[in-house]
Formats: C-alpha cells, structure tokens, sequence
C-alpha cells in the first residue's frame, strides 16, 4: 500500500471516531431532551442499547486503563504511512484537536464514569420500550 493509502484509512478511522464520540454524546443529549419533549424515537430500545454499549466499553476501557482500538489503528495507520502520529491531512489536523487532551489519564477516567452513570439514570428517568413485545404465543419485535 501506498502512504497516501495509509493517510487516508487514518483519517478515516479518526473520522469514524470522531463520529462515534458524536454518537455517545450528542446520543445523550436527544434522550434527555427528547425525554422532556416526549419524542417517542428516544425510547427505541436498540437505539438506547448501542448507546449504552458505547459509553460502557469506553468506561471499561478506562478503568482497564486500555488505549481506544480506534486510536490505536489509527497510530498504527499512521506509523505505517511513516509519519509522524496525528501529523496528517488537515481534516486529521483538527479532528484530533476535537478528541485528544494531554491531561492525566484519571481525569478521563472520571469524566467517562461520570458520563457513563449518566447515561445509566437516562435509562431509569426516561425507560426505553422493552425489546420483544409478549403476545398470546409469539414474540414480535419492537420496532
């Protein structure tokens, strides 16, 4: 593979970064809002699974002190291309001033477990529907 091939899959993988970090905390945002707005979407239980299951494997990746595998492909892309790490295109440039602070890992430890409880109580505050509906003798999803 080229470098210019290596340079784009990095800016890719911090691209689909970058969107999911959107995901979990924009997510948030629209369940709480949407909760007091009675937007009924908010409640979709696969919707509120992923979400969760997002912000829970960043929690537990924090506490484990564990690198994201996202940020860890995309050094690795980088690495490859023979570059510096985080020195590629321009959109490269500013998404990673986006996601990246130098601050002391227990601060994002806290910050993700702070986020990840939140997340919890939006599921206590605004329940999402249950994910199979009980009928006389089938189970039919919930859509």
């Amino acid at each position: 593979m080229t470098t210019k091939s290596y340079l784009l899959l990095a800016d890719s993988v911090l691209f689909l970064h970058v969107m999911v970090v959107a995901f979990v905390v924009l997510g948030l945002v629209l369940i709480l809002t949407g909760g007091s707005m009675k937007w009924r979407w908010v409640r979709n239980p696969w919707f509120r699974l992923c979400h969760l299951c997002c912000i829970g494997v960043v929690v537990m990746q924090a506490w484990a002190g564990v690198v994201c595998p996202l940020t860890t492909l995309e050094m690795w892309l980088r690495s490859k291309a023979g570059g510096d790490v985080y020195s590629g295109s321009f959109i490269a440039h500013w998404l990673d001033r986006i996601l990246y602070f130098d601050l002391p890992h227990w601060v994002f430890t806290v910050a993700y477990s702070s986020f990840g409880l939140l997340v919890a109580y939006s599921w206590l505050w605004l329940r999402p529907r249950p994910l199979f509906k009980q009928s006389a003798n089938t189970r039919a999803v919930v859509r």
